[in-house]
């Protein structure tokens, strides 16, 4: 049975290694590539090596609506981004779906069943026509994984305990709350650091934010979230932790000041 070959795009490597891992275990489908560089992409379309493509929206060189307006529809598209607000424009290049960062395989298998509904009738169509019910059996089988997954604690909740768990490459990583010293957000992922090591993991600073209690954590700035525990001082709009230096954004100074009295 011929497989429906697929093409990863997006400029951050650790969500490339995540949905070349969706691929790699889903029936039916076959990774061609993955790609950092839109332009290598595009070659590899025009050449008709590839059936679906998962293409990421917001990239430096080329963003995901101006490639799409160059592929010109030769191959069905997923789009993924951590952006909501972008969705709509995308499915006027009638993309067959839109995954939102980060990615569960649940919600990967769907956008994928919704794909290979999408195939024009052709040899492609024919060859996947038991595509649908394979990667229906397979989420079956992770059915009861998925029916368990941990719901995200209340603020009250989460106050209540001293650690949390984040998903990093492939595996849930718990993280002791005194053990981090503060967040970075870079684009569709976050940095974690604790007194041990940097932990990288595909999620936004907005839920980072929820997950973390609000008595021991406070934002900063757009692009950090400091614990208040681990501040040794603070000069200006600048926190200082151990050797790192931390900026106060001019939006978030006026609270932070508040808070720390």
């Amino acid at each position: 049975m011929e497989k429906i070959r697929c093409l990863a795009v997006d400029d951050e490597p650790l969500a490339l290694d995540i949905l070349a891992n969706y691929i790699q275990k889903t029936p039916n489908l076959s990774l061609v590539a993955t790609c950092t560089e839109p332009l290598e992409a595009l070659s590899l379309i025009q050449q008709g090596k590839v059936d679906l493509l998962f293409l990421d929206i917001q990239m430096p060189t080329l963003t995901g609506i101006q490639f799409l307006r160059v592929m010109n529809g030769k191959c069905k598209t997923i789009l993924t981004t951590a952006y909501s607000e972008y969705a709509l424009e995308g499915y006027e290049y009638d993309v067959a779906d839109y995954l939102l960062k980060p990615i569960s395989f649940e919600r990967f298998l769907k956008a994928v069943q919704k794909a290979v509904g999408q195939f024009s009738m052709g040899s492609l169509q024919s060859s996947v026509g038991g595509g649908q019910s394979s990667i229906g059996s397979l989420q079956s089988s992770i059915g009861n994984e998925n029916s368990e997954t941990l719901s995200s604690p209340t603020t009250t909740q989460q106050q209540q305990l001293d650690f949390i768990f984040v998903k990093t490459e492939y595996k849930i990583q718990k993280i002791n709350l005194s053990d981090i010293l503060y967040l970075e957000g870079l684009k569709d992922y976050v940095s974690i650091y604790t007194t041990t090591e940097r932990i990288l993991t595909l999620q936004t600073m907005k839920k980072m934010e929820e997950m973390l209690p609000s008595n021991r954590f406070v934002r900063v700035h757009k692009s950090y979230i400091v614990s208040l525990e681990k501040i040794e001082t603070i000069e200006r709009q600048r926190i200082f932790i151990g050797k790192n230096t931390i900026p106060v954004g001019d939006s978030f100074q006026k609270d932070f000041m508040k808070l720390i009295g």
